[in-house]
C-alpha cells in the first residue's frame, strides 16, 4: 500500500499506538541463505515511518526467525504480537507477506478474534 492508499485509513488513534513489524523466515536454511529477504523485512520499519509511525513507536518482532509456523505455540513472537493486539497496544501490523504471520487457521483465528473482540466488532 502506498501513503495515498493509507491516507484515508490511518487515523490518529492508530498512530497513538505502536506499529508492529513482524520479521520471519520459516526455516534456518532460509535465514542463512536468503539474507536479502530478511533485510527487506527489516526495511518495513522505514515504511512504517513514511506512513506516520516514528521509530520509537515501532516494535520489531523477530524472535521467530527460523521457526516453522506448523508447530503450535512454537513462535513466541507471534504470541507476543497477538497479546499486544489484545491489550490495544497495536495501531498497525506490518509484514512483508501475511503468510509470515500465520500459516494455519488456528493462528489466523486467534489474531482476528483478538482484534475483533478488542474493538467490539464481535461480542
Amino acid at each position: 500500500m502506498t501513503m495515498n492508499d493509507l491516507g484515508s485509513k490511518i487515523r490518529a488513534n492508530h498512530l497513538d499506538r505502536a506499529a508492529y513489524v513482524y520479521v520471519r523466515q520459516s526455516s534456518p536454511g532460509q535465514v542463512e541463505r536468503h539474507k536479502e529477504g530478511r533485510l527487506r523485512q527489516y526495511q518495513l520499519v522505514e515504511w512504517a515511518a513514511t506512513v506516520g509511525w516514528p521509530k520509537e513507536k515501532t516494535v520489531v518482532v523477530d524472535e521467530d526467525q527460523g521457526k516453522s509456523g506448523s508447530a503450535p505455540n512454537a513462535r513466541s513472537g507471534f504470541s507476543r504480537l497477538v497479546s499486544a493486539v489484545g491489550r490495544g497496544e497495536v495501531g498497525i501490523v506490518v509484514a512483508l507477506d501475511v503468510m509470515r504471520l500465520a500459516r494455519n487457521s488456528p493462528d489466523w483465528h486467534n489474531l482476528i478474534f483478538t482484534t475483533a473482540s478488542k474493538y467490539g466488532w464481535i461480542s
